[in-house]
């Protein structure tokens, strides 16, 4: 696991309640929180990168790559820019959501304008 994942066990000093993950909860910073793992409940290990739902019902709009690249527009919105929570003006989407230093490894040799 990377140094920047979180397993949160809970939320706002009380134990994870259901609709946000519970028993446990994989955050991971430079991912959307759509992209993000919502709750664990066991761990598989497999040889082959498993279909998810998101992958099933929208596999041209959610990619595994899909919000990693900016500059990789969303096949119905542009990624280029965001608005964050609280914010009025959008300002330019970072690579990896401003985590590239830490985490650009992690995607050597992969094509992240793949919509896979």
């Amino acid at each position: 696991m990377h140094d920047l994942t979180l397993l949160a066990t809970g939320i706002y000093g009380q134990p994870m309640p259901n609709p946000n993950g519970a028993p446990i909860r994989l955050v991971v910073p430079w991912k959307y929180g759509f992209k993000s793992i919502k709750s664990i409940v066991k761990i598989e290990l497999v040889a082959e990168q498993p279909d998810t739902l998101w992958s099933m019902i929208g596999p041209n709009e959610y990619g595994f790559y899909s919000n990693v690249n900016p500059e990789r527009s969303h096949p119905r919105w542009s990624q280029a820019s965001e608005r964050r929570i609280g914010e009025f003006s959008r300002r330019p989407t970072l690579m990896f959501n401003g985590y590239a230093e830490e985490v650009a490894s992690l995607y050597t040799g992969m094509d992240l304008d793949a919509n896979y």
